[in-house]
């Protein structure tokens, strides 16, 4: 019995590994669309988020039966508890990049980012990606200080989102309004993703140490 209840708690953990997949693969999708002004994978995106909160309603009813039947304590309920959590980021991760992609739609068959802040978007794509496969790492292994690393890799995210703001606020900016909206917006899901990242890393920390989440060693 016992061996099967470690056998479910492994399963729980490579289905959070595996969110971090569907999640990454959402925001590279969306990334291209707001890019290209691609309509179809936009629409991919957008239809794509059932999967992901599927998996996140699956694990939550694998944690509270596995609560209830075999009442788990120390690391083992923490797995659980935080992984809810976990699931609950990834999940919203997921949204943003749907949140992405429908900006691409809004706009479609125009791009909803100017020609100068291409750099920009195309940036905050890869460090997006990054910082999800790097969370990957992190439930995978159970690794600390891949765990800390999350957070310097937000602070590149971070600097990317005021790069952008400080262009939009600029004299020379010449989009309209609109379009200071719409770039504004998509910077900060990508930033939103990134922090969400840093609260899984948080969550492992306190999954594998017992440290409160409050304090948990991510910078």
């Amino acid at each position: 019995m016992r061996s099967a209840y470690h056998e479910q708690l492994d399963q729980f953990d490579n289905q959070l590994v595996h969110m971090t997949k569907l999640v990454n693969d959402a925001m590279i999708q969306a990334t291209n669309a707001i890019l290209d002004a691609d309509l179809v994978l936009a629409e991919s995106v957008i239809a794509g988020d059932e999967e992901i909160d599927a998996v996140a309603h699956d694990l939550e009813e694998q944690a509270l039966e596995l609560v209830a039947l075999q009442a788990p304590v120390a690391t083992e309920l923490r797995v659980l508890l935080s992984g809810l959590r976990i699931s609950a980021s990834l999940e919203r991760m997921g949204d943003l990049a749907v949140h992405v992609a429908k900006a691409a739609r809004l706009r479609y068959p125009a791009s909803a980012v100017p020609a100068e802040l291409r750099g920009v978007i195309t940036e905050m794509g890869e460090v997006a990606e990054r910082i999800v496969q790097r969370t990957g790492d992190v439930l995978a292994e159970r690794d600390l200080l891949a765990a800390g690393e999350l957070g310097i890799i937000d602070d590149e995210m971070d600097s990317l989102h005021r790069q952008l703001f400080r262009a939009v606020l600029s004299d020379d900016w010449k989009y309209g309004v609109e379009a200071a909206i719409d770039v504004t917006l998509v910077s900060r899901y990508y930033e939103r993703f990134a922090d969400h990242a840093v609260t899984i890393g948080k969550r492992v920390i306190h999954i594998v140490t017992g440290e409160p989440y409050s304090t948990a060693g991510v910078e």
